[in-house]
């Protein structure tokens, strides 16, 4: 939590706000901004779902419900067809943050800590501060239509209650260097997620 500022959390953040510049217009994305993150998004999520399924001890994180790839191909055509788009291709920023995670896959088990870290993050934070997003664009630009990138099937809570029990029993099997491994991690999870986020600000800042 450290890695937070105080106003993310009072209790526990130390990292220095920025600064506000002030009279700064707030940034109304398009449909294109949106589908953009969508395809970014989409694009890390498969990255995911594929590295995944490599090593036996991730076993735990296939088909856990969570998955959002197949869930946000029938979003990225309903927003084509709806707002006559094209589909663009993946962007720097979903490919950069793939990249990332392929590159902690391909060290086998020694990038598994590493991995669960940015896995945890860019889930989890999808479920809790994502779907806000999804409602805020949803007011904004879809005329309040919810995506399936924003349902689950079953309840959410359960799921995600399962999943967290599975990385908690493989995190008490880890020696202290590789529990350091994952949390090292955490500032370049934020990066990664943060970036695809930026789609919808106008490409400013990393949340």
């Amino acid at each position: 939590m450290k890695l937070h500022t105080r106003a993310q959390s009072p209790k526990e953040g130390e990292a220095v706000e920025k600064q506000k510049p002030k009279q700064q217009e707030r940034y109304v994305p398009t449909h294109l901004d949106y589908l953009k993150f969508l395809v970014d998004s989409q694009f890390v999520y498969q990255t995911f779902e594929e590295v995944l399924k490599l090593e036996t001890e991730l076993k735990p994180f296939v088909d856990t419900g969570l998955e959002r790839g197949a869930r946000l191909e029938q979003d990225i055509e309903f927003m084509t067809k709806e707002y006559d788009l094209e589909r663009p291709a993946v962007g720097e920023k979903g490919s950069k943050y793939g990249e990332v995670i392929l590159n902690i896959a391909n060290k086998g088990k020694d990038g598994i800590p590493a991995l669960m870290c940015h896995y945890y993050n860019y889930y989890f934070a999808h479920t809790a501060g994502g779907r806000m997003i999804g409602k805020q664009m949803a007011s904004l630009l879809l005329d309040k239509q919810t995506l399936e990138f924003y349902k689950w099937d079953g309840d959410l809570n359960e799921i995600k209650g399962t999943v967290k029990a599975s990385i908690e029993a493989m995190a008490a099997t880890w020696s202290r260097e590789q529990k350091d491994q994952c949390v090292e991690e955490t500032a370049a999870a934020f990066m990664g997620g943060g970036g695809i986020n930026a789609y919808l600000s106008g490409g400013r800042g990393h949340h």
